[in-house]
C-alpha cells in the first residue's frame, strides 16, 4: 500500500499572539478527495497557508508529513517542487507578465530544468484542451482584467501543468457565479481523472462546490479543531441545518 500523501498530527498554529489552530489531525491518501468546511474564523485558510509555509503563520506544535518527509523542515519553494499545490482564494494580478511565460517558468521551477518552448507549447496545448480553454488566454497578462471565473480557471490550469501529488483548493468557489463554478469544478474533475493519484483538499464554506465534486470525506473545522468527519452527507447536513447545529452537537459532547 502506498504511503499517505499528507499526515497532520496535533497541529497548532498562531498568527501574531493569537492561537488559530489548536490540534488539527488529518490524513489524505493518494487519490482521495477531502472537503474541509467550517464557519468564518474557524481556521480553514490558516491551515492552507501554514501547510505552504507562509511566514506569518507560526507552527508552535505538531507534525506534518508530506509523502513521508517532514514538511515543516522544507522551505515554501521546496514544498511546491516536491508536489504540493495551493490554489489561492484571491489570485494576484501581475501586470506586464504574460500568462504563457509565467506558466513556462512555473513548470521549469517544478522540474528543476529547462523546458524548451516547443515542448512547453505542446504540453500547454494538451492541458488547455483538457480544460476546454482557448489559446488566446495565455497571451494575456497574468490575471489582469480577468473575471473571477477566469482567475480560478487559470489556477486549475496551473494545477494541471504542475501535476501535484496534493492539491489544496482554498475557497476556489469564492466569488464565482453558478456557471463559472460549474466550469471550474468540471476542470478540477478533469485534472483529477487524468491524475488519479492526486490527493485533493477542498476548503470551502458551502456545499455548492460539492454538488460537482464528490468528496470521499468531509470534515468540519470549528475553533481550530476538526470536530466531526463523515461522507458527502455531512455537507448536505450542514447545508440544511447550518453550522450552528454542529456547534450545539460539539458543545453537548463536552
Amino acid at each position: 500500500m502506498s504511503q499517505p500523501s499528507l499526515i497532520i498530527r496535533d497541529l497548532h498554529v498562531t498568527v501574531g499572539e493569537k492561537a488559530i489552530l489548536k490540534g488539527v489531525n488529518l490524513t489524505v491518501n493518494p487519490g482521495e478527495k477531502h472537503a474541509l468546511m467550517g464557519p468564518n474564523g474557524s481556521g480553514k485558510s490558516t491551515l492552507s497557508n501554514a501547510l505552504m509555509g507562509h511566514p506569518n503563520y507560526n507552527i508552535t506544535h505538531g507534525e506534518v508529513l508530506f509523502q513521508g518527509q517532514n514538511l515543516l523542515e522544507m522551505a515554501p519553494d521546496e514544498r511546491a517542487r516536491a508536489g504540493m499545490f495551493l490554489a489561492f482564494q484571491y489570485p494576484m494580478v501581475i501586470p506586464g507578465v504574460k500568462v504563457f511565460q509565467f506558466l513556462r517558468n512555473m513548470l521549469q521551477a517544478r522540474r528543476g530544468a529547462d523546458v524548451p518552448v516547443r515542448e512547453f507549447r505542446k504540453i500547454l496545448k494538451d492541458k488547455m484542451q483538457l480544460l476546454e480553454m482557448k489559446e488566446e488566454f495565455v497571451k494575456r497578462y497574468l490575471n489582469e482584467g480577468f473575471s473571477g471565473g477566469e482567475k480560478k480557471r487559470h489556477e486549475i490550469l496551473q494545477m494541471a501543468l504542475l501535476e501535484p501529488s496534493l492539491a489544496i483548493l482554498d475557497e476556489t468557489d469564492s466569488g464565482l457565479d453558478v456557471d463559472a463554478l460549474r466550469i471550474v469544478c468540471e476542470g478540477i474533475n478533469a485534472v483529477s481523472a487524468q491524475q488519479p493519484d492526486m490527493g485533493v483538499l477542498i476548503i470551502t464554506h458551502y456545499q455548492r462546490m460539492l454538488n460537482y465534486i464528490t468528496p470521499d470525506f468531509v470534515h468540519v473545522l470549528f475553533e481550530g479543531r476538526i470536530v466531526k468527519s463523515g461522507d458527502k452527507n455531512l455537507a448536505l447536513q450542514i447545508e440544511a441545518e447550518g453550522y450552528d447545529a454542529i456547534e450545539r452537537e460539539v458543545l453537548a459532547s463536552v
